[in-house]
């Protein structure tokens, strides 16, 4: 058995070498890829269909859909064409009209070929919730107070169930 000075170990092949090529120049080493502690790889807790899978994010845009379907049902004809949106913090630029506090969602009227969009700012309004019910309904009072912002309209005329608090 010959060993190199780079690459101690048996040289022949089927011992576990690395390949030499002809002209004696040992190649790189391949790093070998292996099972520590032969527990398998590591791989997803969960399966992806079950709920705990669910990132926030995903969870917190279900809410915001679920609520944008129930006005959709109800205002369908003034909403045609309006995109909505989650994002994860408002940008750093307020609005003219915003005052020093962190706006929890936007609306942006159609102009100059855009639709109109309500974006609603996710960590924010997480931020503000004490549990997951009370965050359902500040993603709803917060879509609502966009989409009558949207449509010059009151809150409690979008949404009779509209809290304000």
């Amino acid at each position: 058995m010959s060993t190199s000075a780079a690459f101690p170990g048996p040289a022949t092949p089927g011992d576990g070498a690395l390949p030499v090529p002809a002209d004696g120049a040992p190649s790189r080493p391949v790093p070998r890829r292996r099972d520590r502690r032969g527990r398998g790889l590591r791989g997803p807790l969960l399966p992806p269909g079950l709920p705990a899978a669910r990132t926030r994010a995903d969870r917190f845009d279900d809410l915001v859909l679920a609520t944008v379907e129930r006005l959709e049902a109800r205002w369908g004809d003034q909403l045609d064409g309006t995109e909505f949106a989650v994002e994860d913090v408002p940008p750093s630029d307020p609005a003219p009209w915003e005052d020093g506090t962190v706006p929890l969602g936007r609306c942006f009227p159609a102009e100059s070929g855009q639709p109109a969009r309500v974006v609603v700012y996710r960590r924010p309004v997480e931020a503000r919730a004490f549990d997951d019910d009370d965050l359902a309904d500040l993603v709803r009072d917060v879509v609502v107070e966009q989409v009558a912002h949207l449509l010059a309209r009151s809150p409690e005329e979008i949404d009779p169930r509209y809290d304000g608090d």
